[in-house]
């Protein structure tokens, strides 16, 4: 049977009580707060249409409505993006703005997130642009300028507790993805490698890359290994790239995504943070490791 979920930022929260309260006069079903004022599930709502009444209800308020099933809620294999997914920048981007051209490197993020380049030939052309950037700088960039994404080492630390695997897949790089990853607590870190030159940046990356093609590869292989159904895995990330893996997980997120993203995945997370997925698996407050 299916449940829906109503989720909120845990920073500014918009769900209350009389939202609720409105969203199951209208559907039916058995409300259970999972974390009181932030997230909520409707169990066997009676409508059909019950995520489409509860986002209408829900208008422009910043609370997130998705439905999952019952069955098989909580996964045992979660694979993430980095880039605006684990982290909140863009590392390409950021590395840009030491040369001065962030603008010119930032556009192209952009649009290969939105899958109008290819994200190899993107790839190349950004990090050819960044030849001669010294590794102290790159060093600098990655202690100050980069930031954790709001809920992300709780649903990292939640799922491993309770026995999932998590894997950290980035179409960025091992310089960032490494630190990151260990410091967000992943199992592994997946992702491009810079090219060096003594202690300054060649211009180009290790092939093969990292694409959409090593995320999708990556949710199957782990899951065969570990042998675990694709519907019992989950995947979250917000560009292009990302789309291939969403779309075979048992949970596709897309968080904070790129419009065309958001529309193709089955999940959709525009408000919470990532505590969000693990609310989406039934987790409660109590549960959850902070």
């Amino acid at each position: 049977m299916p449940v829906l979920c109503l989720i909120a930022n845990p920073i500014d929260s918009e769900l209350d009580p009389a939202l609720t309260s409105a969203v199951v006069k209208e559907i039916g079903g058995e409300l259970n707060w999972l974390d009181h004022g932030i997230a909520c599930e409707i169990a066997e709502p009676k409508s059909t249409d019950a995520l489409e009444i509860a986002r209408a209800i829900v208008g422009n308020r910043a609370v997130d409505a998705n439905i999952v099933p019952t069955e098989g809620r909580r996964k045992s294999i979660l694979v993430a993006d980095m880039d605006s997914t684990m982290i909140n920048e863009e590392c390409i981007d950021e590395l840009a703005a030491a040369l001065g051209i962030k603008d010119k490197v930032a556009e192209i993020t952009e649009r290969a997130m939105r899958g109008e380049l290819d994200f190899g030939e993107a790839l190349d052309t950004r990090v050819a642009l960044l030849r001669g950037l010294e590794r102290k700088v790159i060093e600098e960039i990655r202690r100050e300028q980069i930031t954790l994404a709001s809920g992300g080492r709780a649903l990292i630390q939640t799922m491993k507790a309770y026995g999932a695997y998590t894997s950290l897949v980035s179409g960025g790089f091992t310089f960032f993805a490494d630190y990151f990853g260990k410091r967000i607590g992943f199992d592994e870190a997946i992702a491009n490698v810079l090219e060096f030159d003594g202690d300054a940046l060649t211009g180009t990356v290790a092939k093969p890359i990292v694409d959409k093609n090593t995320k999708r590869e990556r949710l199957e292989a782990l899951a065969a290994e570990r042998n675990v159904p694709l519907s019992k895995t989950i995947a979250v990330g917000d560009g292009a790239n990302d789309l291939d893996m969403i779309r075979i997980a048992g949970y596709g997120v897309a968080l904070h995504a790129k419009p065309a993203v958001a529309a193709e995945a089955g999940i959709r997370i525009d408000h919470g943070d990532l505590t969000a997925l693990l609310y989406l698996q039934g987790y409660t407050d109590e549960d959850i490791v902070r």
